[in-house]
């Protein structure tokens, strides 16, 4: 049995995909994200794993690339259009203050590269950087026992 959800999502509302290739989710909260991104009517347009932006691997010292998650283009209230790429990562891999494990560790210090290189890149182009984790995903949704 694998540990994580991983497979094809069906888009419901292909007008507002503009990726190239169909959608991937490497985890059921990336499923989830999708879903929203698809079913809200506030998200005008969205895109997975919609480009590479190079890195310099903290770990390694090598150069490599990094795939952000999402691209997405949303109105809010005031029909102002905003476009954000996504990043859908657990907390424990986002801080050194939530990694529980030296793996994890590991994870935040990757991850801050990559983050550095994607708001630089996003930067050139207007567009914001975002990380969402579980919290930002499952906000208002009580844990039930």
């Amino acid at each position: 049995m694998a540990k994580y959800a991983q497979g094809k999502f069906q888009v419901r509302h292909p007008e507002k995909y503009v990726g190239k290739k169909s959608p991937t989710y490497r985890s059921s909260w990336e499923a989830t994200f999708m879903s929203f991104c698809d079913n809200n009517p506030a998200v005008i347009q969205w895109a997975s794993e919609p480009f590479m932006i190079p890195y310099r691997n903290p770990l390694t010292g090598k150069n490599t690339i990094y795939v952000p998650d999402f691209l997405i283009v949303y109105v809010d209230r005031t029909d102002a259009k905003f476009a954000e790429v996504i990043e859908v990562k657990p907390r424990k891999e986002t801080t050194m203050e939530s990694a529980r494990s030296a793996r994890d560790r590991a994870f935040v210090i990757l991850n801050m590269a990559k983050w550095q290189a994607a708001k630089a890149w996003c930067a050139q182009y207007g567009l914001k950087f975002r990380v969402v984790t579980e919290e930002d995903i499952f906000a208002g949704i009580k844990a039930t026992k």
